[in-house]
């Protein structure tokens, strides 16, 4: 199976433009308000980088969150959501218009499906514990209008991304296979060492938790050190009932702490890391929070090299 390139942080490279969006509940999604060309000129760079597929801005729309901290109605945000869609859409039609020769495959739009505590503005995201006063149909309602809205304007898979606890996960596939079983998606799992979610389920149980879910082409783990990534897929990998494809999509290494992140990051060293990630069955890599298009292109460049070797073994 051939490795996709994700993008990186469109929070992270709005914030590089000077748009101030750290303190914001809305955060990203604020963005698709107030200056919608500066999330498709994110689009674009990470498209130019090489990704195969991008992600929508959405990761942090919800309606509830729309309607607290915008004043939208629910018809109002599920449009916003319904534009950022389009947003994506159009930079990669763009892109195409100048890229169609060169030899690959036109990219996708994943609509970005961040987790309840995302939406929550108060850092829960971060640990999950939110779950344990939340029921299945509680997390259902909550997750099914925005991915409604993305599935309705034609994205051509779901990114269900920093999902921190088993249980979450488990309550979105549910709500996949009973209500939108067309629908294609990958799931990623944040991880806050080498074996946990960030909840503190064994990874590699959260895992097979949801492999047999046939509409998941990949499961795997973003928005944790580059560090971690290795460790995870092998227990996954040796742990786990699934043996299909795998994410790997790292932050920079930082962490979140109070209201910003905090160290210098790890740099990730993709030159000798992504061989190893490839090896271990990550078929879909890119970058999370503090990410850019120039490890995006690095990434590709090491994705394209592992294309050369596998044709010159054919």
């Amino acid at each position: 199976m051939d490795v996709k390139v994700l993008d990186g942080g469109l929070a992270t490279e709005l914030e590089r433009a000077g748009i101030s969006i750290n303190d914001d509940p809305l955060w990203s999604a604020r963005v698709l308000l107030t200056n919608p060309a500066a999330v498709k000129n994110v689009h674009t760079s990470f498209l130019e980088s090489g990704a195969d597929i991008i992600e929508t801005g959405t990761y942090q729309a919800s309606i509830d969150g729309l309607s607290q901290h915008a004043g939208m109605s629910a018809d109002k945000s599920i449009e916003l959501m319904t534009a950022a869609v389009k947003l994506a859409q159009d930079a990669v039609d763009e892109y195409w218009q100048s890229n169609s020769k060169q030899g690959i495959e036109k990219p996708q739009v994943s609509g970005s499906v961040g987790p309840y505590g995302a939406c929550q503005h108060d850092a829960s995201e971060y640990h999950g514990k939110y779950v344990d006063s939340m029921s299945f149909q509680d997390l259902q309602n909550w997750h099914r209008p925005r991915i409604q809205a993305l599935v309705n304007a034609g994205v051509d898979l779901l990114a269900i991304e920093t999902i921190p606890a088993e249980k979450e996960a488990k309550a979105i596939v549910e709500l996949l296979a009973n209500e939108f079983s067309s629908v294609k998606a990958f799931l990623t799992f944040s991880c806050k060492d080498e074996q946990h979610t960030c909840y503190g389920d064994m990874f590699s149980a959260a895992v097979s938790s949801i492999s047999h879910c046939e509409q998941l082409i990949a499961i795997g783990v973003n928005c944790c050190a580059p560090r971690y990534i290795t460790p995870l897929l092998k227990q996954a990998r040796e742990h786990s009932n699934y043996k299909g494809p795998y994410v790997s999509c790292p932050n920079s290494g930082e962490q979140w702490i109070d209201s910003g992140w905090s160290g210098q990051g790890e740099k990730m060293n993709f030159q000798s890391l992504i061989p190893e990630w490839i090896q271990l069955g990550a078929r879909y890599i890119g970058g999370c929070c503090r990410t850019s298009p120039d490890d995006v292109y690095t990434i590709a460049e090491q994705v394209k090299t592992y294309r050369t070797q596998c044709a010159t073994k054919r």
